[in-house]
Parts: C-alpha cells; sequence; structure tokens
C-alpha cells in the first residue's frame, strides 16, 4: 500500500511539472540554468538516493521544492522595469529575489553545483519555449577571484560582458559571449527581457573557463 501512494504521488509529480512546462516561458540551456540543468540530469529519476551524493546541490533543490525543477522555464519576474538591481536584493539573484513566492529559492544556495566546462569564447543558448522574443539580453559573469563554492552572488561580484539587442520570437535563441581572461569556476547570469511583456528573466549557470 505505501509503495503505490508514493508511486502515485510521483506519477501527480510529474504530471503537475509536464503541465508547468507546457504552459511555461523558457531558460537558459546552454550554459544550462542551475534549475535546468537539476531537471535534465534528474527528471526521469528524481526519487533517486543517488542524487544525495553525486547531485548534492540538486539534490537539496528537490528537496526544497521539486516545482523549481518542473518549471525550470517559469524563473521570471514581472514589472521589474529595467531596474534589475532594485529588484532584486544580493545573495537572491539566482532565484529572482524570491520570486513565485520562494519557488525558486534553493538556486541561491552556495555550494558546489555541477558546472560545464567551457572555453573562454562560448555561446549562450537560451530556449524560448513560448516565442516570447526579447527586447534585450544581458550576460554577466563573476569578476575573477570570486569563489562560488562559498561565497553569495551579489551584483558587485559581476561584471556585465555582453549585450544584446531585440531579437524575434524563436525556439531557440543563441549569441557568442567573450569571458575575457577568466579561468576556473564562475557563474554566468543571463538576463532575458521578454518582448511581449514587462517580464523578465533571470538564469545562473555555473561554468568553469578554460582559459583558452
Amino acid at each position: 500500500m505505501k509503495r503505490t501512494l508514493s508511486l502515485l504521488a510521483a506519477t501527480l509529480l510529474a504530471m503537475t511539472g509536464l503541465a508547468g512546462v507546457a504552459s511555461a516561458h523558457g531558460s537558459a540551456t546552454d550554459p544550462p540554468s542551475r534549475n535546468y540543468g537539476c531537471w535534465e540530469r534528474w527528471g526521469d529519476d528524481f526519487q533517486s538516493p543517488d542524487m544525495a551524493t553525486e547531485d548534492p546541490m540538486c539534490w537539496q533543490a528537490w528537496q526544497d521544492d521539486p516545482n523549481a525543477m518542473w518549471n525550470w522555464n517559469g524563473l521570471f519576474r514581472d514589472g521589474v522595469g529595467g531596474d534589475h538591481q532594485g529588484a532584486i536584493p544580493d545573495g537572491q539573484l539566482c532565484s529572482a529575489g524570491q520570486t513565485s513566492n520562494g519557488r525558486y529559492n534553493s538556486m541561491d544556495a552556495v555550494g558546489e553545483w555541477k558546472a560545464v566546462e567551457r572555453d573562454n569564447d562560448f555561446t549562450v543558448n537560451v530556449y524560448d519555449q513560448a516565442k516570447h522574443g526579447a527586447d534585450y539580453y544581458h550576460v554577466y559573469i563573476t569578476e575573477q577571484g570570486f569563489d562560488p563554492l562559498t561565497q553569495e552572488l551579489g551584483w558587485g561580484d559581476l561584471e556585465l560582458v555582453t549585450e544584446v539587442g531585440p531579437r524575434p520570437p524563436a525556439n531557440n535563441t543563441s549569441f557568442d559571449v567573450d569571458a575575457g581572461d577568466r579561468t576556473g569556476r564562475h557563474i554566468v547570469y543571463t538576463i532575458w527581457k521578454a518582448s511581449h511583456m514587462d517580464q523578465t528573466y533571470y538564469f545562473c549557470s555555473d561554468v568553469i573557463f578554460s582559459g583558452r
């Protein structure tokens, strides 16, 4: 009986997640945002105890609120009016200022998130599922010397490295980014201002730069 109830709960949760994905918006898929990466790696096995040791930052996120991963494409704020720093306090950048009643708060947790390796000239890809289009994209990267394993992310830790102007509605949008002479582990912070309304998306992606 207990196993039946557990399987039923998992099925209902998965159905809820799929409904959320179908009606939601988009995310950075490369380098992957934190919650997209957790969904991509564990969405088919989100109850696996292996996650606790193999991917502990995703584990804490799944335990905190599974809908942060099922709704990986809903991490946005309405009505920011371009005042990103005014809307999002230091320490809350990865959750877009604890948006959606705190659903994404676990994205702000400091620790060893899974990071992808990239050369310093790399490409950002944003999946615009709802085809909102963009007024602009801004890409920030943490300054050399910032330690994502031990430090909360604040605006003063970031450098704006790329600004991209309007893009038409399309499922996938890509643009090139230059990380300069950075090496090692960093956070790439992407801001996407959708063009259909005053709706802005915020993505933390964990990257290890080769220095090449």
